[in-house]
């Protein structure tokens, strides 16, 4: 997990732990300000390693964009975890508008927990589910996944670059290996 200087984030449930950083930035009028990064999880992750000394296991990372597109890149990536044993992660980072605190959203976690079990009830595989509060979903992204993660991004192709493609792009500048679950 690669960890920027700037960024400050705290964990917000205690379902889920997950090392954490604490360190003030600085804003353009040189004061030192707190910005939380919060993190709310469904469930747990499994184990990364198996047995002492042993490779940790391959994961499948599906960031979530919308709905359906999630929906997509959920029974794409089950498919290929089964084909490569691997886990099977769905990463929510929801963006909070600057007006509001970052650990009080607009819709409640609550009900983004709710939609995240239905979505990933659809697939047979477990999933373990996080929602992350965040200000950039990018830079929350860059923060949150290990280099070179298996990416699986769902949502419509256009002639233009939709919000998916341009996240799909951007993950793929920073070195991971991204497949866009295309809906037709």
């Amino acid at each position: 997990m690669r960890r920027y200087s700037q960024d400050d984030y705290a964990l917000a449930s205690p379902v889920f732990s997950r090392d954490a950083i604490a360190q003030t930035s600085t804003d353009a009028e040189g004061e030192q300000k707190r910005e939380v990064f919060s993190l709310v999880a469904l469930g747990t992750v499994a184990p990364l390693h198996t047995a002492e000394g042993a490779a940790p296991q391959l994961e499948v990372v599906v960031v979530f964009t919308d709905a359906v597109g999630t929906v997509a890149a959920l029974r794409n990536a089950e498919g290929l975890a089964q084909q490569l044993d691997a886990h099977l992660r769905l990463l929510v980072p929801y963006e909070v508008p600057y007006a509001l605190p970052l650990a009080k959203p607009p819709v409640p976690v609550e009900f983004l927990e709710g939609q995240i079990r239905n979505m990933a009830g659809k697939i047979n595989l477990d999933v373990a589910a996080q929602v992350y509060l965040c200000r950039d979903k990018k830079r929350a992204l860059d923060i949150l996944m290990k280099p070179h993660s298996l990416v699986v991004i769902g949502g419509k192709k256009r002639w233009w670059p939709t919000s998916a493609q341009k996240l799909a792009q951007h993950l793929q500048k920073c070195g991971h290996n991204v497949i866009f679950a295309e809906l037709r």
